[in-house]
């Protein structure tokens, strides 16, 4: 399989069964242990939500920015941010850090409904951020998906600071480059290196626990739960 059938095999799989490859039971032959499972930052906390449910699954490439409060000093803008969409493998998903002050940071409509058009031209299919944003039914039609703490109508002056950094969102860290995938219950991440294998992995897990859902349907005792698990 190419890398984008990869991708694309991904979707057959639910978020939390991707992280059950990734590191949630290393001390299964069926994880690979990735991560410290509590204390690293590899997936998303309830701070964020899926904003379309019902657009199922979506797994890209990361590309990263950090936006803020307008600067002087720093000259990155949102060319840059298109730049990196543009240069980066696809599908791509955009995971942007928004740094802005306590007392507005739960104001900032950041990525509309011109920006996202901008983003589906370059080949992204989701985006991930820290903060709200807005403009969800013009949104809603383009079939982008989108995790955020929430929405908000407005935005002031703001400003691209940096861009494919490493960034932390929802309490998950990012690096340019990982291959994030999200659905309704969050999103994980994984080095772009270990496709094949988180694929062969959770394809084995699924055919393993399909066999004991199978199970656990027909018992009908503590006794029978017991054995089985």
């Amino acid at each position: 399989m190419t890398e984008l059938e990869m991708l694309e095999k991904l979707k057959d799989f639910d978020t939390p069964s991707i992280t059950n490859v990734v590191a949630t039971y290393p001390g299964s032959p069926l994880c690979l242990g990735l991560y410290d499972p509590w204390y690293d930052n590899w997936y998303t906390d309830q701070s964020i939500r899926c904003m379309y449910p019902e657009l199922g699954r979506t797994v890209g490439y990361a590309v990263t920015s950090v936006h803020g409060l307008p600067d002087p000093d720093n000259k990155t803008t949102m060319g840059d941010v298109f730049d990196a969409l543009d240069a980066s493998k696809k599908p791509s998903i955009l995971v942007f850090e928004q740094r802005f002050p306590s007392e507005i940071a739960g104001k900032v409509g950041l990525a509309g409904g011109m920006f996202t058009t901008s983003l589906k031209a370059l080949g992204c299919v989701g985006a991930v951020s820290n903060g709200p944003s807005r403009d969800l039914d013009e949104i809603r039609p383009m079939k982008i998906q989108y995790m955020l703490s929430g929405v908000t109508a407005g935005h002031g002056d703001m400003a691209v600071h940096a861009v494919n950094v490493p960034v932390k969102v929802g309490g998950m860290e990012v690096n340019p480059g990982e291959i994030i995938h999200m659905d309704e219950s969050g999103a994980c991440k994984f080095p772009a290196d270990k496709l094949e294998e988180v694929l062969n992995l959770v394809i084995q897990l699924q055919n393993k626990e399909s066999k004991i859902m199978d199970k656990l349907q027909k018992a009908n005792s503590a006794a029978q739960l017991r054995e089985i698990l």
